[in-house]
C-alpha cells in the first residue's frame, strides 16, 4: 500500500477514538453531533417512565398533588409551619414541582454509569449524552406540573386569594438553568464515584431527602431563626425556590445577588462534575 492510499484511506474518517490524556479535554462538541441521540434517549425515557401503568401520563400531576396534600396536613396543619400569608396547598406545591425536577436531575443521573453499564461497553459515543438527556425528559416532566401549578394559581386566584404574578417570572429560564445544572453537576459526580464506592448509591436518596428538609420546600427562610439562617444562605438552591415564590406566588427573598451565588455554585460543580466524569469514564467499565 502507498503512503497517498494510506493518506487518503485515514482521511476519509470522520471520527477518531483515542484515550484522553488531559483533565481538561471536554470534547463537548462531540456532545452537540450527537444531538440527535439526545432526543432519542429523552423520547425513550419520556415514554417509559410510565408505560404499562393505569394512569399513565396523569402520574405527572398526581405525585406533586398528593405531596403538598401530605405537606398541608403534616406541617401546615399538625406542626403549623408559617407560609408567609400564602394558601398552604399552593405554597407547598411550588416548593415541590421546583425541587421534584432538581431531584430528579440528580437522582437519576448518579446512576448514569451503573445503569447504563450493558449499552457503554457495546457502542461508542459521548457518555454526557446521557445524563443530559435525563435533565431534558425531567424538564418535560417538570413542564407538565408547571402547567397544573398556574390552572391551580389561577383557582386561588379567582377566589381572592393573595397571590399575584410578578416581574420575576421572566427569570424562570435562568432559575431552570441553574436548577438542572446543580442536578447534573452533583448527579454526575456521584454517578462517577460511584463506579468505585458503591455504598454512594444508597446514601443517595437519604442525603436528597435530607437536602430537602434545609431547603425552604416546606417552610419560608423568614420563618428560620436568625443564629440558623446561614444554613439557608449557603444552601445554593434555596435563592431558586425563594425567587420562584417571588415570583408566582407574591411572596419570596428574591435577589439578583444571592441568584448569582447559585449561578457561581453551579458552574463550579458543573465543571468539577464534566471534568471528573469524562475522566472516569475512560476505565468505570473495569469496575462497574
Amino acid at each position: 500500500m502507498t503512503q497517498t492510499q494510506t493518506t487518503t484511506e485515514n482521511d476519509s474518517w470522520d471520527l477518531i477514538i483515542t484515550a484522553r490524556k488531559k483533565w481538561w479535554d471536554l470534547q463537548l462538541r462531540d456532545v452537540w453531533h450527537y444531538r440527535d441521540l439526545i432526543g432519542m434517549f429523552v423520547r425513550r425515557d419520556f415514554v417509559s417512565r410510565y408505560k404499562q401503568t393505569i394512569l399513565g401520563p396523569l402520574w405527572f400531576i398526581i405525585q406533586p398533588l398528593l405531596t403538598s396534600l401530605v405537606f398541608t396536613v403534616i406541617f401546615g396543619n399538625i406542626a403549623q409551619l408559617p407560609t408567609d400569608g400564602l394558601p398552604q396547598m399552593l405554597f407547598y406545591m411550588s416548593g415541590n414541582i421546583l425541587w421534584g425536577y432538581f431531584s430528579s436531575c440528580l437522582t437519576s443521573t448518579s446512576t448514569t454509569f451503573t445503569s447504563n453499564a450493558h449499552l457503554f461497553g457495546k457502542v461508542y459515543f459521548p457518555r454526557l449524552v446521557m445524563p443530559i438527556s435525563i435533565v431534558i425528559s425531567n424538564l418535560i416532566t417538570f413542564a407538565i406540573q408547571f402547567a397544573f401549578f398556574l390552572a391551580y394559581f389561577a383557582f386561588f386566584a379567582l377566589r381572592g386569594s393573595d397571590v399575584r404574578l410578578t416581574s420575576w417570572a421572566f427569570a424562570l429560564p435562568i432559575l431552570l438553568v441553574l436548577m438542572a445544572g446543580l442536578g447534573l453537576g452533583f448527579g454526575i459526580i456521584i454517578s462517577s464515584m460511584t463506579t468505585k464506592y458503591r455504598d454512594l448509591q444508597y446514601l443517595v436518596g437519604f442525603g436528597v431527602g435530607l437536602w430537602m428538609y434545609a431547603t425552604p420546600v416546606i417552610y419560608p427562610v423568614s420563618s428560620i431563626p436568625e443564629k440558623w439562617r446561614w444554613v439557608a444562605n449557603v444552601n445554593p438552591v434555596t435563592p431558586i425556590i425563594e425567587t420562584f415564590r417571588a415570583a408566582f406566588l407574591g411572596a419570596g427573598d428574591a435577589s439578583w445577588p444571592r441568584l448569582a451565588y447559585s449561578f457561581g455554585f453551579m458552574l463550579v460543580v458543573l465543571l468539577i462534575g464534566v471534568v471528573i466524569f469524562n475522566r472516569v469514564e475512560k476505565t468505570f467499565i473495569d469496575t462497574v
